[in-house]
């Protein structure tokens, strides 16, 4: 299977320019309850993501942050705790499971590292699920480890 079948194109997708501030992505991130963005840099390339604890722990070191000065804090110049690695559009199925099982979404790049999605780890699931319940339709039976029927 073709990892493109679960891409979320990048025009569906937010995610933060590097030279973005602390105050966008606090306010981008609570518009959209996200706990986590995908950072690109200026050429498009995929250079991490940003997770909220990043900014907690950049609050931290500095005293005398408050919000309405978190838009002098440049997201470049935060420390990320975590790592999501990114995934190659051309990569196999395994080498995407192998990230979405410790991350929320796999980031997915083009050959040069240039950002056009990601692939998010509950798409994954609830197509796995879809199969499962296809099975057990054709079996007339449940799987175990399902406490009800699809």
């Amino acid at each position: 299977m073709n990892i493109a079948f679960f891409l979320t194109p990048k025009k569906d997708v937010v995610y933060l320019n590097v030279n973005s501030n602390m105050q966008q992505a606090l306010e981008i991130m609570e518009l959209h309850r996200y706990t986590a963005v995908p950072l690109i840099d200026d050429s498009g390339k995929y250079i991490g993501t940003l997770t909220e604890g990043d900014l907690l722990w950049e609050m931290k070191k500095i005293p005398d942050l408050t919000f309405s000065n978190t838009n002098k804090v440049n997201l470049k110049n935060i420390s990320r705790r975590m790592i999501n690695k990114p995934v190659s559009i051309n990569s196999d199925i395994n080498s995407l499971i192998s990230l979405a099982k410790d991350q929320n979404f796999v980031p997915v790049v083009d050959d040069s590292g240039i950002f056009i999605g990601i692939i998010k780890r509950s798409d994954i699931i609830n197509y796995c699920y879809n199969i499962i319940c296809k099975n057990n339709e054709l079996k007339r039976t449940t799987v175990p480890i399902f406490s009800q029927p699809c």
